[in-house]
């Protein structure tokens, strides 16, 4: 799950961590407000669970409360598109109004899971701002990564450590050491999968800020986290992501034309890669879960239909812990709840009960493209999505 940038920023005060003074609105009039508390001059920032924005036109300065106005009218409601959105952009709802700073120095600070390391770890440099992945390919020993336990924490050493990574000194050194130790106890109190800082801002005074804060969490650890499942932004997330979480399917929505079902996710990615091999792109990655109910078979099957880009469905189903053919029942009974589909649907039994799971298929009153085989179920899903079926 993600969270807007103020929403982040609240987050991290409560460890500690220092941020620059503001507020977050929905209308241009209280942008002008908000300006004049902090002294006539302020950033205006798009607030849209994407990284970019200011290269997409979504991060304007205000160096008076009207140009606030003005700035938070044009960015309001715009489709903001960065590397990050897609071509289709996003649609911004809310603007951040924070108070300017000089800026003497920008940095990065991130702290995400060291999959290999089996730990968290805490990623620094010296190079901050909008290019760091660009740092990161080019130069990667500007890059300091520095594992630690998570039950410990990050140990004093190695603050002070990362610190020196990021090339600072005396008092703004040690600000930054404390800093980065409540970054680190932030992600591992919150369950986040990410705890990015970028940029930190050293000010002239000496002083550490986070400039920006992106915060993504492991959505299984959510049940210990009311407070962050109530800052959840259903308008920032796919609708068909949406539906599907309603039902506790694992959906994720891709560019292609075949809509895919399947049980098992790594059966769904070989699935996905056969489409591929066979010169198509799937439209979703879905996984109904192990035992792939009928409840659970209709309702994947409704928001697989209702993608416009689906031109056919390939339901790949092995039931070993589900029988197939009550798999096969939950797939006609959803097609009749719906009366019925427009497009091609191929489907692949294998395991329990399954040929009478076939037969369910072929005796139904839908016109079922049944094949025995994963590599003949995508060469006939293909084929239909070429017209050739």
């Amino acid at each position: 799950m993600k969270i807007h940038e103020y929403q982040a920023k609240e987050i991290l005060r409560r460890y500690g961590v220092a941020t620059p003074r503001g507020r977050v609105t929905a209308r241009a009039a209280e942008a002008r407000a908000i300006c004049e508390e902090l002294g006539g001059r302020c950033v205006v920032k798009a607030q849209i669970h994407a990284g970019g924005r200011g290269k997409g036109g979504g991060v304007k300065l205000a160096k008076s409360p009207d140009e606030a106005e003005r700035a938070a009218s044009q960015i309001l409601g715009m489709q903001l598109v960065t590397h990050q959105t897609g071509p289709e952009g996003q649609k911004v709802q809310k603007v951040l109004i924070e108070e300017l700073a000089e800026i003497v120095a920008e940095l990065y600070v991130a702290v995400t899971l060291d999959r290999a390391g089996r730990r968290p770890v805490v990623i620094a440099s010296a190079a901050g701002g909008m290019d760091i992945e660009e740092v990161a390919a080019s130069n990667p020993a500007a890059i300091h990564r520095e594992p630690f336990d998570p039950f410990l924490g990050l140990l004093p050493f190695q603050a002070r450590r990362i610190a020196r990574a990021l090339g600072l000194k005396g008092e703004t050194a040690g600000k930054a050491a404390r800093l980065v130790t409540s970054l680190a106890q932030a992600y591992v109190e919150m369950d986040a999968s990410l705890a990015e800082i970028n940029p930190l801002m050293v000010t002239g005074a000496g002083e550490v800020v986070a400039l920006d804060a992106k915060m993504n969490f492991d959505d299984n650890a959510l049940f210990r986290h009311k407070d962050v499942v109530a800052m959840r932004d259903l308008a920032e997330e796919n609708p068909l992501e949406v539906e599907a979480s309603k039902f506790n399917l694992n959906y994720i929505k891709l560019d292609g034309e075949i809509g895919c079902m399947v049980n098992g996710a790594g059966l769904a990615m070989a699935t996905m890669d056969i489409i591929k091999l066979y010169g198509s792109e799937p439209a979703n990655f879905l996984d109904v879960g192990g035992s792939a109910s009928q409840e659970a078979v209709t309702n994947a099957f409704k928001i697989l239909i209702s993608d416009a880009s689906v031109k056919a469905v390939l339901i790949n189903i092995f039931g070993g812990i589900a029988r197939t053919d009550r798999i096969a029942g939950g797939v006609v009974a959803a097609l009749r709840e719906l009366g019925g589909v427009r497009i091609p649907v191929v489907v692949r039994l294998e395991g329990t009960n399954v040929e009478e799971g076939r037969r369910i298929l072929r005796e139904s009153e839908f016109h079922f493209v049944v094949a025995e085989t994963m590599a003949d179920a995508a060469q006939k899903v293909v084929a239909a999505v070429k017209g050739g079926a």
